[in-house]
């Protein structure tokens, strides 16, 4: 379900669950944590490129794992040190978005240095659709990116944006005409070639900069005291029935 390809200083990884559209299971993200701490001292790997495999990034968490899972559990979820580990990769990251990047999987395309979207990529995070909010740094990010209003828009009403608005939005670093996987791997090429030292000082400056007072274990808390509402339990029941959820506010 994960594909490492080495190249010339740098690696390729791609989430390869394409029957699920690359959603982010348990095993998938602890692969992805394990991967990434491996490469990150690995001194014959300068650079990480993520894309995912079947014409999509990845469309969110894997909604069977959070449809049985409450608060109590998600308290010791693996999940929260795995989305650590990813957070704490050194070494410059590029995220290649294709098609969907949704829920889990835009906070994971979030976590990247370099975000490159394509002509069919289509963000969000439509998490309040299923009665929960996002849970992996995806309020937090967000809104360190395009700013209150837009991240209100996002978050609040679940809406999805195209490549172009991702581009306007500062979301994304590059718009590429067609497919993002080749321009990411020339830009994570062109990374490979540069001083590694360097480039790993700017990037914690840099994220120093953008994110010193983000709050992502509050953001998790919120997360986790939803799992055990009724709302989300009607949410998730919904979308698996394709319907329209009923919200009881409790």
């Amino acid at each position: 379900m994960l594909i490492e390809d080495p190249q010339d200083g740098w690696t390729r990884l791609t989430l390869s669950r394409p029957e699920a559209r690359n959603a982010l299971n348990t095993a998938l993200l602890g692969a992805l944590a394990e991967a990434l701490g491996r490469l990150g001292a690995d001194p014959g790997c300068r650079a990480v490129l993520l894309a995912g495999a079947g014409g999509n990034f990845a469309a969110g968490a894997d909604i069977g794992e959070i449809e049985g899972k409450g608060s109590a559990e998600a308290a010791a979820d693996p999940r929260k040190a795995y989305w650590a580990s990813i957070r704490a990769f050194p070494k410059p990251l590029v995220a290649a978005v294709d098609g969907f990047a949704l829920g889990g999987g835009l906070e994971l395309a979030l976590t990247a240095d370099l975000l490159v979207v394509g002509e069919t990529a289509r963000l969000g995070l439509p998490e309040t659709n299923l009665g929960i909010m996002p849970g992996a740094g995806g309020t937090q990010r967000l809104t360190a990116l395009v700013g209150r209003a837009r991240a209100m828009r996002m978050v609040l009403t679940g809406e999805i944006v195209d490549a172009t608005t991702a581009e306007a939005w500062r979301l994304a670093a590059w718009r590429a005409d067609g497919s993002a996987l080749p321009v990411a791997e020339e830009i994570t090429g062109k990374l490979a070639r540069r001083a590694p030292l360097a480039l790993q000082a700017a990037k914690r400056a840099v994220v120093a900069a953008s994110e010193g007072a983000l709050d992502f274990a509050g953001e998790r808390e919120g997360f986790e005291a939803l799992l055990d509402t009724a709302d989300k339990a009607e949410g998730i029941r919904a979308f698996r029935e394709k319907r329209k959820p009923e919200w009881q506010g409790r």
